[in-house]
């Protein structure tokens, strides 16, 4: 009997330590196996989105075109999004398209004057960084005021922001480039005319204007982009139509990061201490120094990201190529026929996208 019972006793164990045994394992293996596939696939969405990437960036030198990208980078904005930049200097818009066109370049910044060759499906605007003041015409040999251009020799550089400003300035006098003696050349051979005074006037843009009226004892600043209401002066990034149509995530991460650089640099007009940290980042890029550069600060009006994705959703940005591409058809450096309309040329989406 004794021996029954102990049987039974035993029996009664070894069932209660099965029983622990089976229900154990349940209550420390469910949650881990319903978290892993989520946790695996929100890695693998974050490895995705930020894939590493290096990309071709050409821009012009100076603060209207660094101001942002350069502090981006060096705040590792652009490293958060995993992006590496290869930055290549050019010294017109025109020339950045065309290596766009060719594959050497991925995205540029340009200025005003470039943007006509948006209207033409050159290339696509998927940035507006700020709007800008940099350009004017400088008198020189005794020219003081615009009435004094008939018949002068000016120095400018041809589908650039320069013939941009010069074709509107002589129209507000009633002046037509067939009543100068108009002289294309580039950027640097414009300072060089300048301050040898082989040319009477000279339509430039910043830092080669500041050079020229801070060098040249007879150099007299005549106007600029603000002396005109009709010549709105963006300064955009743009990118090959069809890059963007294969690399639109990629653009958003660029575009991400600029906006953070944006946020930051923009104050560079107000707080000082700002702007000699921004202008260390821009000479840096230059190889210059931030005494050279941080002049040019006052060129524009610098955007923040709020300001731009507000101007996307009241419709301004579309306004602003619009007004653009007005004064172009104007002067006749755009065919109305033929122009693009600046919503298909300027992408908004991924400016709202990369704000989200």
């Amino acid at each position: 009997m004794k021996k029954l019972i102990a049987m039974l006793l035993a029996l009664v164990m070894v069932l209660g330590l099965a029983a622990c045994g089976t229900t154990a394992p349940k209550e420390t293996t469910a949650a881990p196996a319903t978290q892993a596939p989520a946790a695996g696939t929100e890695a693998a969405e974050t490895e995705a989105a930020a894939e590493p990437v290096t990309l071709n960036v050409a821009y012009m030198a100076n603060w209207g075109a660094l101001w942002a990208v350069a502090t981006a980078d060096a705040k590792g904005y652009f490293a958060e999004e995993g992006i590496t930049l290869n930055l290549t200097v050019f010294e017109d818009g025109p020339t950045e398209i065309a290596a766009m066109e060719s594959g050497n370049m991925d995205v540029a910044y340009i200025g005003p004057g470039a943007h006509k060759l948006c209207s033409t499906g050159n290339a696509e605007v998927f940035l507006l960084q700020h709007l800008g003041d940099g350009d004017c015409i400088i008198g020189l040999n005794g020219v003081t005021k615009l009435e004094d251009l008939a018949g002068k020799k000016i120095g400018y550089a041809a589908g650039t922001s320069s013939e941009s400003i010069l074709t509107t300035a002589l129209d507000s006098v009633g002046l037509t480039m067939d009543d100068v003696q108009a002289l294309s050349m580039d950027a640097t051979a414009l300072t060089t005319a300048a301050l040898s005074g082989s040319v009477d006037a000279v339509a430039a843009w910043s830092p080669y204007s500041l050079t020229i009226l801070a060098e040249s004892d007879n150099a007299v600043d005549i106007c600029s982009n603000v002396d005109f209401p009709s010549l709105v002066s963006p300064g955009s990034w743009v990118v090959n139509p069809a890059w963007a149509d294969e690399n639109a995530d990629v653009l958003v991460r660029f575009i991400r990061a600029m906006y953070k650089g944006m946020d930051y640099a923009a104050a560079a007009t107000t707080d000082d201490a700002i702007a000699e940290e921004v202008a260390g980042y821009v000479a840096a890029v230059l190889k210059s120094d931030a005494e050279t550069v941080i002049g040019q600060r006052y060129d524009g009006t610098w955007k923040t990201s709020a300001e731009v994705l507000e101007m996307v959703k009241s419709g301004e940005i579309e306004q602003i190529y619009a007004d653009q591409q007005a004064t172009f058809i104007a002067n006749g450096a755009v065919d109305e026929a033929t122009a693009l309309a600046p919503a298909d040329f300027v992408l908004s989406d991924l400016m709202l996208q990369a704000g989200n």
